[in-house]
């Protein structure tokens, strides 16, 4: 039923910013297309929430980035153009393709209030055919995303296709991605229709096959079988997967079929050739290994 179950693991997001990291993992690379999974939170942030959290701008190629918030408010500023607040339950989709630079602040009366924050980054690589597609980005607002509740379970479709569920966000390839919320005695059971399938638990605990797991744990599913999840606690699950693409190599915040695509990616970013936000270009974070040491960049 269970090919691997993945504990997170921390990592620093900025100065004084650990968020937990699920993909990628050693033993567990890509979960259909998604190649990184990234939780952050939840954390109760003071008034004047210090500019060394923010997330400098950082490039990106062959890939779209997931951003999904539960609790809080996050600035999306990047090279297209695009300035977007993101609020809870909204999708930030960017498509990297060629080459795109990003940064990720807080919004600034949120900066100023503080609250709680809480978020999930997910990273899809794309198919062969669109790795160099024209970068682009798209917002959706939680009303324009689908949802549905009935027997103690409500969701969110994120992004693709399931449970008789279609997001707006246009993917580049078959794939899945649900926010659910599970009320105690709930029974959930995954989709069917796709050969790669996981579930990350953000909250509580659920059971499979009388076996108990708990926040910050991945569950990934064998194909072919109809695993059913059990909610022990109230319960934020997130499922996610689709149809695999190949082997993808990864370096920082490059994806790519290609490793001399990875190196041509980082002679471009450390040489100035990949443009810097449009609105946020007074600063960035550089090429790991460069001289001047680096906070590590995850999104």
């Amino acid at each position: 039923m269970l090919d691997i179950v993945i504990d997170a693991r921390s990592a620093a997001l900025s100065p004084g910013f650990e968020v937990a990291r699920i993909l990628p993992y050693r033993r567990r690379r890509m979960v259909g297309p998604f190649v990184f999974l990234d939780h952050a939170g939840p954390v109760a942030l003071k008034p004047r929430v210090s500019r060394e959290m923010d997330v400098l701008p950082h490039p990106h190629i062959g890939l779209s980035t997931i951003t999904y918030i539960f609790h809080g408010k996050w600035m999306h500023r990047d090279s297209v153009g695009y300035e977007q607040v993101i609020k809870p339950g909204d999708v930030n989709w960017m498509t990297a393709g060629s080459g795109v630079s990003h940064s990720e602040r807080f919004e600034e009366e949120f900066r100023r209030t503080g609250g709680d924050l809480e978020l999930l980054q997910a990273w899809v690589a794309l198919p062969t055919a669109v790795e160099e597609s024209e970068p682009s980005f798209h917002h959706f607002a939680r009303q324009h995303l689908p949802h549905q509740e009935s027997a103690g379970i409500w969701m969110r479709m994120i992004a693709g296709e399931a449970f008789g569920l279609t997001s707006p966000v246009n993917t580049h390839s078959p794939l899945f991605y649900v926010h659910v919320e599970l009320q105690p005695g709930a029974r959930l059971q995954l989709p069917d229709t796709y050969s790669e399938r996981a579930a990350y638990i953000a909250r509580g605990q659920v059971t499979l096959q009388h076996q108990r797991y708990q926040k910050g744990q991945l569950l990934v599913f064998e194909p072919g079988k109809n695993p059913v999840l059990t909610a022990e606690t109230p319960a934020t699950v997130m499922l996610l997967g689709g149809e695999p693409l190949g082997k993808r190599h990864i370096w920082w915040n490059f994806v790519s079929s290609s490793k001399e695509r990875i190196e041509q990616a980082k002679a471009d970013w450390a040489a100035g050739r990949i443009r810097l936000p449009v609105h946020d270009d007074e600063e960035f974070i550089p090429l790991p290994g460069s001289p001047k040491k680096d906070p590590e960049p995850l999104s």
